[in-house]
């Protein structure tokens, strides 16, 4: 797990390794919209609602964790260089087969990932 996962990691932990449960609520919604937007200024990625971005982002987190834990690899788009950006690109195209109304091509997985890579090194916030 890199330095800056640990790092998020800790802020989510209270005193005495408790859960901040506000963070990680907060941390969802702010990834469901970073998806919504993605969804709304790229082609072939169709345009979700908020439900949708919702669900969106679990699976892909929850995705993205499993990753983690199995394969002790970084899934972010640019956490780990060219192999990180096309292990997003590919969770975010399967992740159209578990989201009901999330539809998504190949290029638009691409472009999404390029997206969603950029707006998590500007924003502390975990959309993978």
């Amino acid at each position: 797990m890199s330095d800056d996962m640990q790092g998020t990691r800790r802020e989510d932990e209270g005193k005495g390794g408790e859960v901040n449960w506000l963070s990680i609520i907060v941390r969802f919604i702010v990834a469901a919209i970073v998806l919504m937007v993605t969804s709304l200024i790229t082609p072939g990625f169709s345009n979700m609602t908020f439900g949708t971005a919702i669900i969106a982002a679990l699976v892909i987190a929850a995705v993205d964790y499993l990753v983690q834990k199995i394969f002790k690899f970084d899934a972010a788009p640019f956490g780990r260089g060219l192999s990180g950006f096309i292990v997003s690109v590919i969770i975010i195209y399967l992740s159209q087969f578990l989201v009901p109304g999330m539809e998504v091509n190949a290029l638009g997985a691409v472009i999404a990932s390029l997206i969603i890579g950029v707006v998590d090194a500007i924003l502390p916030v975990n959309v993978m």
